[in-house]
This record gives structure tokens, C-alpha cells and sequence, in this order.
């Protein structure tokens, strides 16, 4: 996810690999925890289903996904979320992580919450890898104002060939 709102000047490139991928979702997994008690997890769709899967399998809790997807205009500025699809009926009367692979205004984790309550969850928690913005999830693995560049996003393909991922273009290294 990345943020270049308005007039807000580029950020910072914190790229991750996949060892400190690993790490800090083994992190985030075990702040969860020594606090909370999950009966499942959600994966906030795209990116945050692979944080979110993780940290299911480390707390040992079955992983659902929820679809919430953000259009872009032309001018890359981000349209409000949505979420598409229904949220899973197994959330009912249940204690619910959900997992983000960033947040940053809380949009997103908003949407996925209501969405979660909507479907009769019993108590919802939410948490993310990293915290880029001055919303504050229920628990986090690392703060940072940078942009993040995970590790199965770096590169994708255009035009048939591997490459960088155009929509870092923006930002500095």
C-alpha cells in the first residue's frame, strides 16, 4: 500500500525482505497473544492476507480472507475502500483478529471492522505489520513513516518481463 496523498512529499523506501518479514509477523503474532485470544484471523485482501496467514498459523487459528480493494484515478489518488464480497459467516458471535500488512489513516481497518460487525463478530481486534500513519491499530509489529515495499510486491510483471514495480516510482530510496 502505498501513501502519496495530496500534497504530502514522497517517502522514504523501507524495503523488506523475507527474513525480517518472518520476523516481525512472529513478532506481531506474539504481541497479539500475551493480550488476546482469537478464535480466528482475517486477512485484509490483497497484502495483508500473507501477514495475516501468517500469524494464524504461528497463533494456530483458522485464516479467512476479506476483500477490501481500493480504485485508482488517473491522477493515483485513492478512492475511499471497499469491500467486495461478504464477510466470512464463521466471524458470528466469534473473537476476530484482523491482520493488514500496513496502516496508515484506518480507513481500510475501519471498513474491515464494520464489515466484521455487520456479520455478528463477538469481539474484533486489529493489527498490522506496519504502522505508516497516525491511525493506531490494536497492536503492531513496527512504526515507521516510510514507504513499504514488501517482499512480493517488489517486482511484478509488465509487458511479459519481471520488473520493478512501477507504482515505487515516486519515492526514494
Amino acid at each position: 500500500m502505498v501513501s502519496n496523498k495530496g500534497s504530502r512529499p514522497p517517502r522514504d523506501l523501507f524495503d523488506v525482505d523475507w527474513p525480517l518479514f518472518g520476523e516481525l509477523s512472529r513478532a506481531l503474532a506474539l504481541r497479539v497473544a500475551r493480550e488476546f485470544d482469537p478464535e480466528l484471523v482475517i486477512g485484509i485482501a490483497n497484502a495483508g492476507v500473507v501477514p495475516g496467514a501468517v500469524v494464524a498459523a504461528i497463533l494456530d487459528r483458522p485464516f479467512h480472507s476479506l476483500i477490501v480493494s481500493r480504485r485508482y484515478r488517473a491522477d493515483t489518488v485513492r478512492e475511499t475502500p471497499a469491500i467486495f464480497g461478504a464477510a466470512p459467516t464463521e466471524v458470528r458471535d466469534r473473537r476476530v483478529l484482523i491482520v493488514d500488512e500496513t496502516c496508515d489513516s484506518g480507513a481500510t481497518l475501519r471498513l474491515a471492522v464494520a464489515a466484521l460487525v455487520n456479520a455478528g463478530a463477538g469481539e474484533i481486534r486489529t493489527a498490522v505489520s506496519f504502522k505508516t500513519g497516525d491511525y493506531r491499530p490494536d497492536y503492531f509489529a513496527l512504526e515507521t513513516e516510510s514507504t513499504i515495499v514488501l517482499p512480493w510486491d517488489k517486482e511484478i510483471l509488465v509487458d511479459g518481463e519481471l520488473g520493478p514495480n512501477p507504482k515505487y516510482a515516486n519515492t526514494t530510496k
